[in-house]
């Protein structure tokens, strides 16, 4: 049950952060208000989803399979934990008066991103190696 959560969860922050990524690309270039408080949205909705696959992974990595995950298990809960920090700095910065946000916001939804991309490839590449998503 806990691994078919995280696995229907853990993609909908990433396509949220990147989303909201692109609204600050957009609000920098145009100073149209209504991109900087879409993203503001899909900021808060990734952050809103974002905390029951970690909890699932927290339990999987470091509680129940302490000895039987990987390195890549490890790095891929810390890769996220960071990008979450990273999120939540950026709603914060959202929260801002909107010509206040750029470039803070663009950066930290650059962060944000970059953290989980690096995570989903380590986590990608162990699948190729292992032929499994979930660690043994």
């Amino acid at each position: 049950m806990a691994v078919a959560l995280y696995g229907l969860l853990n993609p909908i922050p990433f396509g949220c952060f990147v989303a909201a990524l692109i609204f600050d690309i957009v609000y920098a270039r145009s100073a149209e208000m209504l991109w900087m408080k879409g993203a503001a949205w899909l900021i808060a909705f990734g952050l809103l989803f974002a905390v029951i696959p970690r909890l699932v992974n927290l339990v999987q990595v470091w509680i129940t399979g302490r000895h039987g995950s990987t390195g890549v298990d490890r790095l891929d809960f810390w890769l996220n934990l960071l990008a979450i920090v990273a999120a939540i700095l950026n709603a914060f910065v959202h929260s801002r008066d909107a010509y206040g946000v750029v470039p803070a916001a663009v950066w930290l939804s650059v962060v944000t991103v970059v953290l989980l991309s690096i995570a989903h490839v380590a986590v990608a590449l162990r699948y190729r190696a292992t032929g499994s998503y979930v660690h043994e």
